[in-house]
């Protein structure tokens, strides 16, 4: 992927002038004046750039792990030291001036505004018209997935979709119902299923497919409760033969093995002193751990691994030596008890925060799940389907097979469910939303000795923006 990651490292460079604040719409002004996008190669930069803000700190960076990991029950921060922004989502004492709760907003609308950028900009460029209909497809992809987690984590937001010039623009716009976002999230999905393909080869793998699309698309129906629709979607994904379960659970989260037959879409990363490496190596170590779990730099004591997610795992269950460690080794040789997250580790970083890993934001794993969740809110059938796909996950797990003997209702199969995309997509971003869409945030949560209140299922709009545009932007109810 030599090609791909050299323009993300571009389309960096592009969006590093962009300052914090939604209404700082560059790099829109500064290419306008460039008369930058005139050919096929200045669009495939274009793309690359939606595709470099991914990586932001905004992004898959930090916040969606602080936020989708961070405030549910399968992480915590034991250490104030490692961060006050992290540490409030944690607690549910999180303020609107929270950098995180900030810079979630701004990366995201950085993000969206490419894409925009794409989609406004490529019909007129003369360019092959195959690609031309697939770099559009790639941006809706990427715009859809940047509008489906902000929607899930702030709720109304405003729905930008075209290209802004003009910083004054920004000033029109307010926030649309959280309907009106899912709507075009759906219709970006639907488009960009139709004209991306459903592979690629070398350097361009690793960018969104038609299987990206119909599996995001099937999340999307999922979390709106439209079950026969998320049916009809993962029905597409496994009759097809581009993705299947690979036989070990490890070989998923190999640095060697990325973008494999079982990742819909990965956030791609690369070490190598660009820029472009991952973080969760050197952030997901213990503090105090030293180079013990790292090999390279320091340890933040982010997205540690609570008590509950250890004790969660069944007994011989192979996910939990791959998902979690118990401890390290410490220069002396003794064991230090200090549970933290073995996904993402990188035997040989090339520098601190700078690894290897890609993260995983669709899995085929997620698709029988989800597919097996909506058979049994259509209607309970012992032993049938949903069963023969919650068991295809337990048995990759080492893990015995559930009868309608051990669940004899719907009800007992959604909390089965629940748990096996607990432990299945554990510290991948699943579970605080799983809580979310299935209403079980706070009864989940505040069981576990948390005070959850109903205005923080969603995040506060950050302080800046209100303050920007007092008269559009309102705060979320329950926040000041």
């Amino acid at each position: 992927m030599k090609s791909y990651r050299f323009l993300i490292l571009m389309g960096m460079v592009i969006l590093s002038s962009c300052k914090d604040g939604f209404l700082n719409l560059a790099p829109i002004s500064e290419t306008n004046n460039l008369n930058f996008y005139r050919n096929q190669a200045d669009m495939l930069n274009a793309v690359n750039a939606a595709y470099a803000t991914l990586q932001f700190s905004g992004q898959y960076g930090q916040s969606m792990y602080a936020i989708g990991e961070g405030m549910s029950d399968n992480t915590e921060i034991l250490d104030a030291q490692s961060g006050i922004d992290i540490s409030q989502l944690d607690a549910f004492t999180t303020l609107s001036n929270n950098g995180i709760v900030n810079v979630t907003w701004n990366d995201h609308y950085r993000g969206i505004l490419s894409c925009n950028t794409v989609i406004d900009r490529i019909g007129a460029v003369t360019m092959n018209e195959t690609i031309k209909a697939r770099y559009t497809g790639e941006a809706k992809f990427l715009r859809a997935l940047m509008y489906f987690n902000m929607v899930r984590m702030y709720g109304d937001v405003p729905l930008i979709l075209k290209e802004t010039a003009d910083v004054s623009e920004g000033y029109s716009y307010s926030r649309n119902p959280a309907a009106e976002i899912y709507t075009q999230i759906v219709q970006d999905l639907t488009e960009a299923e139709k004209t991306l393909p459903a592979s690629y080869t070398g350097a361009d793998v690793g960018r969104a497919t038609s299987g990206a699309a119909k599996g995001l698309l099937a999340k999307v129906y999922l979390t709106q409760k439209k079950w026969q629709d998320t049916v009809t979607k993962t029905k597409e994904l496994l009759d097809a033969t581009t993705y299947d379960l690979l036989p070990a659970y490890a070989d998923i989260f190999r640095i060697n093995n990325k973008n494999n037959k079982e990742s819909l879409f990965e956030v791609q990363f690369k070490k190598g002193g660009f820029g472009l490496g991952s973080p969760f190596n050197n952030r997901f170590a213990p503090r105090l751990a030293g180079i013990a779990v790292t090999t390279i730099g320091a340890g933040s004591g982010h997205n540690l691994p609570t008590a509950d997610i250890n004790n969660a795992y069944e007994a011989k269950d192979l996910r939990k030596d791959v998902s979690l460690a118990q401890g390290y080794t410490a220069s002396n040789g003794s064991f230090v008890a200090a549970r933290y997250i073995k996904k993402y580790l990188d035997p040989a970083p090339f520098a601190a925060s700078d690894a290897d890993n890609n993260w995983p934001v669709l899995r085929y794993a997620d698709v029988l799940l989800m597919r097996a969740e909506a058979l049994n809110e259509i209607g309970f059938v012992a032993d049938g389907e949903a069963f023969q796909l919650l068991n295809k996950i337990r048995k990759r797990a080492g893990l015995p097979e559930k009868t309608s003997m051990e669940i004899s209702s719907q009800s007992a199969f959604r909390l089965a469910i629940e748990q096996e995309r607990r432990i299945e997509l554990a510290f991948e971003n699943h579970r605080w939303f799983d809580l979310l869409r299935t209403e079980r945030a706070i009864t989940v949560m505040n069981s576990k000795g948390f005070k959850v209140q109903a205005h923080q299922l969603l995040l506060p709009v950050p302080l800046t923006q209100i303050e920007i545009n007092p008269s559009k932007i309102k705060q979320n109810p329950g926040y000041e």
